[in-house]
C-alpha cells in the first residue's frame, strides 16, 4: 500500500514536467520546420509555412504525451489519434476565445493575453491528454 502511494505521488510529479518537456520539444520540432519552410524552401507565405510546421509539431506532440509522458501504447493508436485531434482543435478554440475576448473586447495587451491563453490551454492539454486520450 505504502509504495503504491509512493509510486503514484512520484507519477503526479513526474508527469507534468514530462509533459512541459515534450512540449518544449514540440515547439522546438514546430518552429524548426516553420524556419526552414521560410528560410530553406524560400517559401513566401509565413501563413502556409506555420500550418505545414504545424502539422509536424502536432505529431511530435502526439508521440511524445503517447511514448515518454503517459506511456500509454495499449489502446489503437487510431483511437487516441481521433481523441487527440478532437482535443487540439477544442484547445485551439479555447486559445481563441481567450484572445478574442481578453484582446478584443477589453483591450488587454495580445501579449498578455498571448501568455494567459497559452497557460490555460497547457493546463487543459495535459487534463486532457491524461484523462480523455491515454486514460491513465
Amino acid at each position: 500500500m505504502l509504495s503504491r502511494l509512493n509510486r503514484e505521488s512520484l507519477l503526479t510529479l513526474v508527469q507534468p514536467a514530462k509533459f512541459l518537456i515534450n512540449g518544449v520539444i514540440a515547439t522546438i520540432v514546430h518552429f524548426s520546420v516553420l524556419t526552414f519552410c521560410l528560410k530553406v524552401l524560400l517559401w513566401q507565405s509565413a501563413g502556409l509555412s506555420n500550418m505545414m510546421a504545424s502539422v509536424f509539431g502536432i505529431i511530435a506532440s502526439f508521440l511524445g504525451n503517447r511514448y515518454f509522458v503517459f506511456n500509454n501504447s495499449e489502446e489503437p493508436v487510431q483511437k487516441q489519434i481521433a481523441r487527440f485531434v478532437t482535443l487540439s482543435v477544442t484547445l485551439a478554440g479555447v486559445h481563441f476565445c481567450v484572445m478574442y475576448v481578453s484582446t478584443d473586447i477589453y483591450g488587454t495587451d495580445y501579449r498578455l493575453s498571448f501568455l494567459l491563453a497559452t497557460v490555460i490551454q497547457t493546463i487543459l492539454s495535459f487534463l486532457g491528454n491524461k484523462i480523455m486520450v491515454f486514460k491513465v
